[in-house]
């Protein structure tokens, strides 16, 4: 099946058409038909199998031309999730200026969304949270919502948003299409379709195996901006025939291309802003093996199938999870084997790739970059073998007519092989750079300053560790793995943060809520909170030291 047989608008087929895609995945090609009819739905798949197409191409093709107020309401557990949807839907809807997404969640300032939201968004993706915020503000109405979309509901519910999930469906008309998307059915999301859908239609997707065994994947930990110095040595390193480098922007493609082929390298680039001459040049070289580096977006890459590429480098960290296995399967192709290095700096992109191996069941290995030592030893290794092998082949009577020559006027053999073996170590050892090793971004937060805060709210109010972490990491922005140990005691809970982050984790918790409890939080000053509390609370591990 194609997109063109779903019976969609041109508007959207060319968009869908700009974006690189041609056919459906199997979450597209059984949901959208459905979606389009107005049915509910439950999808049971997983992130990275093109579920947001899947359930946005339906909800802008369904939108009127002419809506009054929020039509569409998408839930999304992380603030991430939400950005990353509201993206995808603005690239469907590119050709319908009549859609008007819009994303609202928690850590951003919220008179900016209250402005976006004032010019007349007709489709809100949101965090929980942040959404109950508005409705209370009267920022965000919804008495005209025709279509609910719980993205990842099992996630928001693991988080503690279930109370939250009902408030705002309550809010919405009961006459509406309501679309929930889960990797797992455990009995709270039963509880919801149950009370909130009318006749689902299940759309399940068999997991497959994600990442192709013959593909072995390291990532390095790099410091901030010197991403293509590591790129650079990792390439003089392993010299592959032929490797594709994958950023997420066509400018960064343009100026990497140009360093690299500065510093040396046969490399070129392909983006969507290339013509057509262009790219087939570009790919014409590639496959002849005139050009080694081919540094693309992900967009330009759909439909390259080139065989023999030895290695494939991420410099850019994928925006989605389902292009980091489009990216790897370009090498380790037709039974032969492959390796995929993946380049990250800071925290932030090491939980990106965490959540990266858990998805696809992959061990992605961490590794060193190799210093300009090695890559020194490395070539003259290769050098001395070819020396080796050219003393064994036949030496040409030119040659020996040179090297009498020489010898007649005084010149010894040993000083003429020194002198040409100089020449090649001059030619082979290029200027290096040197990276000096950075603590890892999850040694660094290991080893990082922390402080306490107190949340107004504990086992009086059945709290469970959960729905602390997710109001934290909806209300702040910031990952999970960012806060500490958490004990909860009868009337309050304390968690440990950065220290560097513990303002902003005040001020954005601040009046917010957590399981339907409206709580306050302010900076533990070491004093006992109360002397009828227990004195032995329930406490969160923490994990913080364990390495993936």
């Amino acid at each position: 099946m194609r997109f063109t047989d779903l019976n969609l608008s041109e508007e959207m087929l060319r968009a869908i058409d700009e974006m690189g895609y041609t056919e459906p995945s199997p979450i597209q090609e059984k949901a959208i038909p459905v979606l389009m009819e107005g049915r509910d739905v439950i999808g049971r798949s997983n992130t990275g199998t093109g579920k947001t197409a899947a359930f946005g191409i339906p909800a802008v093709e369904r939108m009127s031309k002419d809506s009054h107020g929020v039509e569409v309401l998408i839930l999304c557990p992380t603030r991430e999730l939400a950005m990353q949807a509201c993206g995808e839907i603005k690239k469907f809807s590119k050709h319908m200026p009549w859609i008007k997404p819009v994303a609202v969640y928690g850590g951003a300032s919220i008179e900016k969304q209250i402005i976006e939201l004032k010019r007349g968004a007709n489709i809100i993706i949101g965090t929980p949270g942040r959404v109950m915020d508005h409705i209370g503000r009267k920022t965000l109405r919804l008495e005209n919502v025709k279509e609910v979309i719980l993205d990842e509901a099992d996630e928001m519910l693991n988080m503690g948003f279930r109370e939250d999930i009902e408030e705002i469906l309550k809010n919405v008309p009961e006459e509406r299409q309501t679309v929930l998307f889960s990797a797992t059915m455990p009995p709270a999301i039963l509880a919801i379709t149950k009370k909130f859908q009318k006749d689902p239609v299940m759309v399940k997707i068999e997991n497959k195996t994600s990442t192709v065994e013959s593909i072995e994947q390291y990532y390095y930990d790099v410091p901030a901006g010197r991403k293509t110095d590591a790129l650079s040595l990792l390439l003089m390193f392993w010299e592959p025939k032929l490797s594709m480098v994958f950023c997420n922007t066509k400018r960064m493609v343009d100026e990497l291309s140009e360093e690299l082929c500065a510093r040396g390298f046969k490399a070129a680039a392909l983006h969507g802003d290339m013509k057509q001459a262009q790219r087939t040049q570009v790919m014409g070289g590639f496959k002849g093996g005139r050009i080694s580096v081919l540094i693309a977006t992900d967009v330009a890459a759909r439909g390259i199938d080139v065989e023999g590429v030895d290695m494939v480098f991420n410099y850019d960290l994928p925006q989605d999870i389902e292009y980091y296995i489009h990216r790897i399967g370009r090498t380790g192709r037709a039974g032969k084997t492959g390796a995929a290095h993946t380049l990250i700096s800071g925290k932030k992109q090491f939980y990106d790739l965490r959540d990266i191996m858990r998805f696809t069941k992959a061990e992605i290995v961490k590794r060193e970059l190799p210093s300009a030592k090695d890559i020194s030893e490395k070539r003259l290794e290769r050098l001395c073998a070819e020396i080796k092998s050219a003393t064994m082949g036949e030496i040409s009577m030119e040659a020996q007519g040179m090297l009498e020559r020489l010898e007649a006027e005084g010149i010894l053999a040993r000083d003429v092989a020194a002198a040409l073996i100089g020449e090649k170590i001059a030619g082979n050892i290029m200027q290096i750079p040197e990276i000096k090793r950075e603590k890892s971004g999850d040694e660094r937060r290991y080893n990082a300053k922390v402080a306490k805060v107190v949340i107004s709210v504990g086992r009086r109010q059945k709290i469970a560790p959960n729905y602390i972490l997710g109001a934290l990491v909806d209300a702040t922005g910031m990952p999970g793995k960012a806060f500490g140990k958490i004990d909860i005691f009868d009337s309050h809970t304390t968690v440990e943060v950065p220290d560097e982050d513990k303002e902003h984790v005040i001020k954005t918790m601040n009046d917010g809520k957590i399981n339907g409890n409206r709580v306050t939080v302010r900076l533990f000053d070491g004093k006992r909170e109360s002397k009828r509390e227990n004195k032995r609370p329930f406490v969160k591990k923490d994990n913080r030291k364990k390495q993936f």
